[in-house]
């Protein structure tokens, strides 16, 4: 069983048609269907689903793809070790929260120092995040702390204060109840904060609406849709031009710590390494 043909499995398998592996790939369809077709008759089952869209996994092709992703991801750290260069260089694939305040001073200090690193950065919830990292999917990523996994190291990057946004000079408590609540997806660091306070309170709010970007979320706010909580850093500007209001939260939901967070399990490169540097410089 050659390695270009888990390559040629697990591209099938994400992109669901043999045409549009071959085209990533740069190989032609039939060499994509003999290989497919040569794992099959290897294990002695059918591991696709064929139809007129493509091709889906059926139960025993996604036991497979997870056999195949972790000796995919166990022959590149195999590389990594062995071929890594003394200068960082190559890519760092790494996510982040929507809000993190020194992320663009971080970003731009470390291309200044290492320019032959190309940083891809993909923006989701914490929690998503987190699997993310756990499933080599990223080689790390800033997220909205605590997180308590043995299996991930952490670095901390800040701790900011958050508060309640209103359009209005005044909020309490009471207004949860008639008040629609502006937050990101399920597995957001500020909503799930968010979330505790009202169980806390025995408070059920009125609406809860759910946005991808945050700059909607305020700008909604701004416009008297409902509030949300954020870092304060976050609206400053906002509060300053008089087109929102912060209110304090209580003690125990007032803060968020953003940290950095990768895998305790996997080889440091020296490219991972310089940026784990870094950002405990900055």
């Amino acid at each position: 069983m050659e390695l270009k043909s888990l390559t040629i499995f697990q591209t099938v398998a994400r992109l669901g048609s043999v045409s549009a592996a071959a085209r990533e790939l740069n190989y032609v369809q039939s060499n994509i269907t003999m290989h497919i077709k040569q794992l099959e008759e290897k294990f002695g089952t059918t591991l696709f689903y064929r139809h007129q869209r493509g091709m889906t996994l059926n139960s025993e092709g996604r036991k497979m793809l997870g056999y195949v992703t972790t000796i995919l991801n166990e022959v590149a750290e195999l590389k990594h070790v062995f071929l890594d260069q003394d200068t960082p260089s190559g890519t760092l694939k790494l996510g982040t929260v929507e809000i993190v305040s020194k992320l663009p001073q971080i970003l731009a200090t470390y291309y200044e120092q290492y320019p032959n690193v190309d940083v891809s950065l993909q923006a989701d919830v914490t929690e998503a995040l987190v699997q993310k990292v756990m499933d080599h999917e990223l080689d790390g990523a800033f997220v909205s702390g605590p997180i308590k996994h043995t299996l991930l190291s952490k670095q901390l990057i800040a701790e900011e204060k958050l508060v309640l946004v209103s359009a209005s000079p005044k909020f309490d408590v009471a207004d949860f109840s008639k008040t629609p609540i502006l937050v990101s997806n399920e597995g957001c660091g500020y909503r799930a904060k968010l979330a505790l306070w009202l169980k806390e309170l025995g408070i059920e709010p009125k609406r809860i609406m759910e946005f991808n970007i945050i700059e909607t979320i305020l700008q909604s706010v701004a416009l008297g849709l409902g509030v949300t909580v954020v870092p304060e850093d976050t609206v400053r500007r906002m509060v300053v031009q008089g087109s929102v209001y912060c209110h304090e939260l209580p003690e125990a939901y007032a803060s968020n710590r953003t940290v950095f967070i990768y895998r305790k399990d996997t080889f440091i490169t020296v490219t991972m390494q310089s940026f784990l540097q870094h950002i405990n410089d900055i």
